[in-house]
């Protein structure tokens, strides 16, 4: 009878374990760890609260909320399109995100973007962390290494392999700025590195197909934008922490 009542718990106990395992980990949420170590959610989940289409405010855009997904809707077209931006601007920080794109997809996260009618893009003032479909991109355009997912875009080659998801696939990123000094991560490798405030990052700008915008990549404080994508790209668990 000891034997069978020790059966019963130990199959009690795997199945609770079991149930532990199958149910979905909470999306857009911060953990009591995370909460205690000042992290907080730039998405809740639920609407686009906190951010607004670049240069154009409120207005109703192709940015929605969907199955816990901020998103850029590619089908819309009674709406705005254009990058969406934070309101709030940032300087030291630590930035955390999950993505996905569609087939053959090209976005990115830009920061530091400074908003106003003399910029008319996010891009022409700020870096971007480059998301890409490699494995569904046209061969031509990964020809050029600055390109790929995880670069800083349109100045360096990632600086460690990294592993892509397929289109239709959750990655995560990171983007760590301190004192000017950004760093960038794909799916737990960190892929770049750049001092914004150095010489060799205002000759590496001045060299580049950004030379024109006179106030490209001048600011180390400002505006996080999520770009833009006219065949879709997704975001969640979207956080960051002030440093």
């Amino acid at each position: 009878m000891k034997n069978v009542s020790i059966l019963f718990l130990f199959l009690a106990i795997s199945l609770a374990f079991l149930s532990c395992q199958d149910k979905p980990t909470p999306v857009n949420t911060l953990s009591e760890n995370e909460i205690s170590e000042g992290w907080k959610l730039l998405f809740d989940g639920k609407t686009t609260e906190g951010w607004h289409l670049y240069n154009r405010g409120n207005t109703p855009s192709a940015w929605i909320v969907k199955d816990d997904e901020l998103l850029c809707n590619p089908d819309t077209f009674e709406v705005e399109h254009g990058d969406l931006l934070s309101n709030v601007t940032y300087e030291n920080f630590d930035l955390k995100f999950d993505w996905k794109i569609s087939e053959a997809g090209n976005s990115g996260v830009f920061i530091n973007v400074q908003e106003a009618e003399q910029y008319p893009r996010a891009w022409t003032t700020g870096p971007e962390l480059q998301l890409l479909d490699n494995l569904g991109i046209h061969k031509e355009y990964l020809n050029d290494t600055t390109h790929w997912a995880g670069c800083l875009y349109g100045f360096k080659s990632t600086l460690n392999a990294a592993t892509y998801k397929p289109a239709g696939q959750w990655n995560d990123a990171r983007i760590l700025q301190e004192n000017g000094k950004v760093s960038f991560w794909l799916n737990g490798v960190q892929t770049a590195e750049q001092d914004l405030k150095t010489p060799e990052w205002q000759e590496m700008v001045a060299k580049s197909g950004f030379k024109t915008f006179s106030d490209y990549g001048k600011s180390t404080k400002g505006h996080i934008a999520l770009q833009d994508w006219s065949k879709g790209v997704s975001f969640r668990n979207i956080k960051i922490k002030s440093l």
